[in-house]
C-alpha cells in the first residue's frame, strides 16, 4: 500500500491509520484483543464462534489428508472447537469470577498462603499446553479474599493464549486491584508442552519453567521473601 504522506490536517487519513484500524477487527467486522486479553461474550456469540470454528478445523483435517471416514476423527473438528471457546480460552470470554472478601477484623498482619493452586493454559506461540502449578502469599490490609476465588482466579487468566512471564503479572495486578494486600507474591512452576513435544524436546519429569512476581513489602523486605521461599518449598 502506497504510502499518504501526512497533512497537518487532522481530517487526512494515512495509510497507518487504515491499518491499525484493519488490525483492530477481524474479517466479520468484530473487535480483536490480544490471546490473554479479556472480552466477554454472550452466548449466542459463542456459539457463532463455535460454529465458524468447527468449518475451519474440518478444513484443517482436509489438508492434513485426514479422511473422513476415519471413525476415530468423526465429529473431531466441533469437539475441536467447543474445547478451545469453552475451556482452553475461557478466560478470554467470560467475565471474572464472583469474589468473596471478609475484613480483616483481627488485623492479620502476617503471610497467608495458598499451595497447590492448578494452572492449565495455552502457550501462545505453538498453541501447547502450559500446566503446572500456582502459589499465591500475601499479607492482608483491610480485607482477606476466600481460598478458592484465589484458585479461580488464577484459573480465569491461564484460560487463555499465555505466556508464563506475563500470567504471574497478571494475576498480581488483578489482586493487588482487589486487596491493595501489604505483600504479595505469585509464583508458578508449569511444563511447557511446546519445549516438550516439539523443538528441544525436554525431558518431561524436568523441564519446568519457574517464574516469581513480588509487590509491596514482599520486593523490598529481603526477611519477609526469604520467609515466603521458605514456607513454599517442597516439604522434604
Amino acid at each position: 500500500m502506497a504510502k499518504v504522506l501526512k497533512s497537518k490536517n487532522k481530517n487526512v487519513i494515512t495509510s497507518e491509520d487504515i491499518i491499525q484500524i484493519a488490525n483492530k477487527y477481524n474479517s466479520f467486522g468484530e473487535e480483536v484483543f490480544d490471546a490473554n486479553g479479556n472480552n466477554p461474550l454472550n452466548e449466542s456469540e459463542k456459539l457463532t464462534m463455535i460454529s465458524r470454528l468447527e468449518i475451519k478445523f474440518e478444513e484443517i483435517l482436509d489438508i492434513l489428508r485426514i479422511s473422513k471416514d476415519d471413525p476415530n476423527c468423526t465429529g473431531t473438528p466441533k469437539r475441536l472447537a467447543k474445547m478451545y471457546v469453552n475451556e482452553l480460552f475461557h478466560g478470554r470470554f467470560n467475565p471474572p469470577p464472583d469474589i468473596t472478601f471478609f475484613p480483616n477484623r483481627k488485623n492479620v498482619n502476617n503471610l497467608v498462603i495458598s499451595k497447590g493452586i492448578q494452572v492449565m493454559s495455552v502457550c501462545s506461540h505453538h498453541w501447547q499446553p502450559i500446566a503446572g502449578t500456582c502459589i499465591i502469599g500475601y499479607i492482608p490490609n483491610k480485607r482477606v479474599i476466600g481460598l478458592s476465588k484465589i484458585s479461580r482466579i488464577v484459573e480465569w487468566f491461564s484460560r487463555r493464549g499465555q505466556i508464563q512471564e506475563e500470567l504471574g503479572e497478571q494475576i498480581a495486578d488483578f489482586l493487588e486491584e482487589l486487596l491493595a494486600p501489604k505483600a504479595l507474591g505469585v509464583v508458578i512452576n508449569a511444563k511447557h508442552y511446546c519445549m516438550i513435544a516439539r523443538g528441544v524436546r525436554g525431558s518431561e519429569i524436568d523441564t519446568v519453567m519457574t517464574t516469581s512476581v513480588m509487590r509491596g513489602y514482599m520486593l523490598d523486605n529481603l526477611k519477609l521473601r526469604n520467609e515466603f521461599v521458605t514456607l513454599i518449598k517442597p516439604q522434604a
